[in-house]
């Protein structure tokens, strides 16, 4: 591997380890307003888990868009899923955020800044790994 091979790679990782802490410190900071979204409707052993309903899919759906970057292919179903569920994080946050600038400011970071670094972290993966070339005979090859 060339010096720029292994730079790269070791920026990749770092922006990983990043994307990690911020979508960790970003559930964190949205478990408890999603909680309290439903605390009136739901029992009380349920609010805890509640907010998995909203991050589970997140989960889920980025793991996808993950493999899918590896592979060299487009997930459009998945980051739909991803927006989707980001913005339902960001409009239940601020419902029960104060109505000032930086109360819906607060609110609405965790989610954003969880999307935007793992969009980074997506760039980065197919980034780092240059397509490999069509070899003639394969699908979508031109043939001679």
């Amino acid at each position: 591997m060339t010096r720029a091979e292994v730079l790269s790679c070791l920026i990749a990782v770092l922006v990983a380890v990043i994307v990690a802490l911020v979508s960790v410190l970003g559930g964190m900071c949205a478990h408890e307003p999603l909680r309290q979204v439903v605390a009136p409707n739901v029992a009380h052993h349920l609010t805890t888990w509640w907010p998995v309903l909203i991050y589970g899919p997140w989960l889920a759906a980025s793991l996808s868009i993950i493999r899918h970057a590896v592979h060299y292919q487009r997930a459009p179903h998945a980051w739909l899923i991803v927006v989707l569920f980001s913005a339902f994080s960001v409009a239940l946050s601020v419902a029960h955020a104060p109505r000032t600038v930086g109360g819906v400011a607060v609110a609405a970071l965790p989610a954003i800044a969880a999307l935007t670094c793992f969009h980074q972290l997506v760039r980065q993966i197919t980034l780092t790994r240059p397509p490999r070339r069509s070899v003639p005979g394969q699908h979508g090859a031109p043939r001679r």
